[in-house]
């Protein structure tokens, strides 16, 4: 079992410390968010991740978890240093990797001789190359090992993850990583830093696209009288294809999507590569907004200005309370900008949203509004009463962006239903 020092305790650095922990090593998290670190000792997360606050609690119970302020403790006196701090979207489009630079100025000198720097969060290819040159050490090793946590399933990826990845110009210091998730039964992939770090773009990137593609292929199904739901369940049975990410939405979003095609995209400039189709990705997903809200605006009559909407989930995915790059707040701003009057519901969300004001239920949004819009798949909204809802509002009209309510039940129930990519005639 290793000492880890785990360095940022937000979603990864958080996740990667208590599921260290389970796995028997003892580990100490630091965080320079005084009153996080506070919450954090209590076992007090302040997020919505299933599994997660036992996890941390289960840590701190049995002494191999520990939270702190600053970043000396998790620096001195470990064998493995991992790097979870914010690598957000710069102006120009990049990485940003203030954060990371931050870290190594103290890391450099307070790491002890044998220990090795690991790279977690998500940074450009040739990252950990740099950062050996600026810690400019030769009994410290630098590796990469890129996270592949899904928001809402984050405890499960980790502790029982499809792949790890691990990338490092000498081999012994990623093996020595690799050992670290013995417990898991991964399969793991050793290579260089450089590869390594171009995987988990090249991984989010490539789901973006199928994202994209299947909006783009919904809103063809329209034009041409196909559904969509056909059309993807016979590609779905081609295994070169694969079952995942071909279900149409309100476009992509979340904390990873937007800023790492964003961030791939500056990287293939930089090399004078010319990518269009990630170009064409990004500015699909921009697209599929503004389509979401012309179907709105076409089924409650041909105009926004004044009308009441509803909208059912808020966060950018269920599963999740992340409200960052949502593509229902994208929807949701677009038709404010049109006057729309817009109140709404997420399991997840509390507070009033920009334009949105939030409100307890599915049925205090339905009421006296002439539409409601379901942005998020959120299970509990396919199981409303449909006929109750229908005789609160003023109208009864829904656009279904995830096509996931029950079409019979709710046009039984008296609602002019609108899905994304089906025929006019059951949409």
């Amino acid at each position: 079992m290793a000492r880890i020092g785990v360095i940022g305790a937000g979603y990864v650095g958080l996740t990667t410390a208590a599921c260290f922990a389970r796995l028997g090593h003892t580990v100490v998290c630091a965080d320079v968010d005084e009153g996080k670190v506070s919450a954090l000792s209590r076992a007090e997360i302040g997020a919505h991740e299933p599994g997660l606050a036992e996890l941390v609690a289960e840590g701190l119970r049995d002494r191999r978890l520990r939270f702190v302020l600053g970043n000396a403790e998790a620096l001195s006196d470990v064998d493995f240093v991992f790097l979870c701090v914010p690598t957000p979207t710069g102006e120009d489009g990049a990485a940003d990797l203030s954060a990371v630079h931050a870290v190594l100025l103290e890391a450099r000198d307070a790491v002890r001789p044998g220990c090795v720097l690991v790279i977690k969060s998500t940074v450009p290819a040739g990252t950990a190359e740099l950062v050996a040159q600026l810690v400019g050490r030769s009994d410290v090793q630098v590796v990469s090992n890129p996270e592949f946590l899904r928001e809402g399933h984050a405890v499960d990826d980790f502790l029982r993850p499809q792949r790890v990845v691990v990338g490092a110009e000498a081999e012994e210091a990623a093996r020595r990583v690799v050992a670290l998730y013995a417990g898991t039964g991964a399969p793991a992939l050793v290579t260089g830093s450089a590869s390594a770090e171009l995987v988990k773009y090249a991984s989010n990137c490539f789901l973006a696209m199928k994202l994209s593609y299947v909006n783009s292929l919904a809103e063809l199904c329209e034009r041409v009288g196909a559904d969509i739901g056909d059309v993807t369940e016979g590609m779905r049975l081609d295994d070169r294809i694969g079952a995942a990410f071909l279900e149409p939405g309100p476009g992509w979003g979340g904390s990873c999507f937007p800023k790492d095609t964003r961030a791939l995209l500056s990287t293939a400039e930089d090399a004078r590569v010319d990518f269009p189709l990630l170009r064409a990705t990004i500015g699909t997903n921009g697209h599929q907004a503004r389509r979401v809200v012309g179907l709105v605006r076409d089924a409650v009559g041909g105009r926004l200005d004044g009308v009441r909407l509803g909208l059912l989930g808020l966060t950018f995915k269920a599963g999740t309370d992340d409200l960052r790059d949502s593509p229902a707040l994208a929807v949701a701003s677009l038709l404010a900008e049109e006057g729309a009057r817009l109140t709404g519901y997420d399991p997840c969300v509390s507070a009033d949203c920009g334009p949105v004001r939030v409100r307890e239920s599915a049925e205090a949004v339905a009421d006296s509004a002439d539409g409601l819009v379901v942005l998020t798949e959120w299970p509990e909204f396919a199981e409303l009463d449909w006929p109750h809802l229908a005789a609160t509002m003023t109208r009864p009209v829904i656009v279904d962006t995830r096509n996931l309510l029950p079409v019979e039940k709710v046009t039984e129930a008296g609602f002019h239903l609108v899905s994304l990519g089906r025929p006019t005639a059951a949409r």
